[in-house]
């Protein structure tokens, strides 16, 4: 893999302006985040959150959209609804719903493992805190580590339950499969990162901000290129290993606030 230089200090200081503009209040009504910012329960804020990131692709209406149809098939309780609902109410709840190819099986499959996981491990970050563990004292870095955990326990309890993962397999991400995981990558961000700018939620206290791994996609990719951070052209797990080099000498401590910066340059001012 191969690493970029050292980054000039008119980068970071560029980077670290932009990552400031963008991480504001008035970057949530538009955004995926705004779906979880209606709740206050840390419980509902993990899964309607994780919900809504698995559906962030496509045109951002039509994903507020969809999440917020999800949410109301939950009562927009959705936490309680995965804990207290059967096996049957669940599957009926998500009949008929349609998100691009996320289809009703696979909402379906998404609320058995979703309720197995909260009856199990309580929250969905200790999930992820279990996966990060295991990739101590291996070459994985902890968060490819952390998301293909986070899959394997998925689509594990979903099959105890009698739900194979089939095609759903695809709606969730696998970095060591090479998959960049940008809806997964931008989820942690959304439960790490500090709610210091009101815009992140910090609501996972066992995992670090340094440890996570930017949203890829095609803009924060293209800019990413533009800026001279990464000269690979794929958009997949060793792009984001080399971003997070680069960013990570902008500020190493909250590497993936730098995802403001490269997205709004890319989706709002057309860098």
């Amino acid at each position: 893999m191969q690493l970029k230089q050292d980054l000039p200090e008119s980068m970071r200081s560029f980077l670290l302006e932009k990552a400031a503009e963008y991480e504001s209040l008035s970057f949530i009504a538009d955004d995926p985040i705004a779906i979880p910012h209606r709740y206050s329960n840390p419980e509902d804020i993990e899964v309607a959150g994780f919900l809504t990131a698995s559906l962030a692709w496509g045109n951002r209406k039509s994903i507020l959209k969809s999440a917020n149809a999800l949410m109301g098939r939950m009562d927009h309780q959705p936490a309680e609804f995965l804990r207290e609902a059967s096996p049957n109410e669940l599957r009926d709840a998500t009949m008929g719903f349609v998100h691009r190819t996320f289809q009703d099986r696979d909402a379906a499959l998404f609320f058995i493992a979703l309720r197995g996981i909260l009856k199990r491990y309580g929250r969905l970050e200790n999930v992820f805190i279990e996966g990060h563990t295991l990739s101590k004292g291996t070459t994985v870095s902890p968060m490819a580590a952390a998301i293909g955990h986070f899959h394997q326990v998925f689509f594990d309890i979903a099959a105890e339950a009698g739900w194979p993962a089939d095609r759903t397999r695809k709606h969730v991400a696998q970095p060591q499969k090479g998959s960049a995981a940008k809806r997964i990558n931008m989820y942690t961000r959304w439960m790490v990162r500090p709610a210091t700018r009101g815009v992140d939620f910090g609501i996972w206290k066992g995992l670090s901000p340094a440890d996570l791994m930017i949203p890829l996609d095609v803009h924060t990719g293209n800019v990413a290129r533009k800026l001279g951070l990464v000269d690979r052209k794929a958009n997949d797990w060793q792009t984001v290993e080399l971003i997070m080099h680069a960013l990570r000498q902008v500020d190493p401590e909250d590497p993936v606030r730098m995802d403001f910066a490269l997205f709004g340059l890319g989706a709002i001012e057309g860098f």
